[in-house]
């Protein structure tokens, strides 16, 4: 199985875990970066191979080297749950070699409908979850994803409790970034939402980023309120997958974050920009109540891409018409409710 960014990678754990629980005597082999690694951890039967892009494995003579490393752990079928062309190759190496192989249906001819301008089809999509169940399916492996099963909370190591405290304060996880900015929070309205949050002392937020920019940024976001905390920078990817499922609630936009909280079986809420949950990328298990979408009475083109990754002239403001005042009572309502 091959699998790849960080969003696309944390829609899988869901459907493999079900998997796995539902197939015990089938192992699993999951092809991916090693960073992604600790997303897999405490499936059963499930074993991780690390894509080496920058050596081993790079480029086609090195897709060539993994389909041998593949083939000497003896794989009977290869499901492709990214259909890129990295993949496409081992794959189609793998269906030579006679084994049985499935690949994920992206949908791009729905989704273009649903995000053109003119003559728009505004419809719901079929999620990934179950795009990724129909892989399975057409291996003669049915998923069922009607009764999820989540890991239990992590315990968390004295480095993060150091950080974050020992108090039984409600924990709430803010991951304000995005990819792209057209599915970023406008920060002057996120840092309206922080300080209202941060004036219930029974309620502690963790911030979540990385990079410089972002550091800055959510320092500025956290000043002067002592249960804010910025954790970017200041612990390791598995150490945040620990804080993360100890989280009561996650706030993310439409973004890689939304998709591990969701995974961790934590409740998430997320704020919707120049995209929409109906293009099937909405966080695993989450009501539809929890994603808060800007006002297509106002901006009738959204969504105007799947990613976020086109501009629309004029559609700058639009995640303004998501109000702090609806977001905190979103979170109320899930915390106190």
């Amino acid at each position: 199985m091959r699998l790849s960014a960080m969003g696309d990678v944390a829609m899988t754990v869901p459907v493999l875990r079900a998997f796995a629980n539902q197939y015990p005597e089938i192992k699993i082999t999951v092809i991916s970066r090693p960073f992604f690694k600790p997303f897999f951890d405490g499936i059963p039967n499930l074993s991780f191979f690390a894509f080496d892009e920058k050596q081993r494995h790079k480029g086609f003579f090195g897709l060539l080297r993994l389909f041998q490393d593949l083939k000497n752990l003896q794989i009977d079928a290869f499901a492709d749950l990214h259909n890129v062309l990295r993949s496409k190759v081992v794959r189609t190496l793998f269906a030579l070699s006679g084994k049985k192989i499935a690949s994920v249906d992206k949908g791009r001819e729905e989704k273009k409908a649903l995000t053109r301008a003119e003559n728009k089809i505004f419809k719901p999509l079929t999620t990934m979850f179950e795009r990724h169940e129909k892989v399975f399916d057409e291996l003669g492996f049915p998923v069922d994803l009607s009764n999820p099963e989540f890991p239990k909370k992590s315990i968390l190591d004295e480095e993060v409790i150091g950080i974050i405290g020992e108090n039984n304060q409600k924990l709430i996880g803010i991951a304000p970034f995005a990819q792209y900015d057209s599915k970023v929070y406008p920060q002057d309205l996120m840092q309206e939402v922080i300080n209202l949050m941060a004036e219930n002392k029974s309620q502690k937020i963790l911030l979540f980023g990385g990079g410089k920019k972002e550091i800055e940024i959510l320092n500025q976001l956290s000043l002067g309120k002592e249960n804010v905390i910025n954790m970017a920078g200041k612990i390791k990817f598995p150490q945040e997958l620990q804080l993360i499922s100890n989280l009561d609630v996650m706030l993310s936009m439409d973004s890689g974050n939304a998709h591990i909280a969701a995974m961790l079986g934590v409740k998430v809420i997320t704020l919707w920009g120049a995209t929409h949950p109906y293009a099937g990328f909405s966080p695993f298990n989450q009501p539809l109540e929890n994603a808060l979408v800007s006002d297509r009475n106002l901006f009738p083109k959204i969504p105007t891409s799947v990613y976020g990754n086109k501009i629309t002239e004029g559609y700058e403001d639009a995640m303004r018409t998501i109000s702090a005042d609806s977001i905190i009572k979103q979170c109320k309502n899930i915390l106190y409710s």
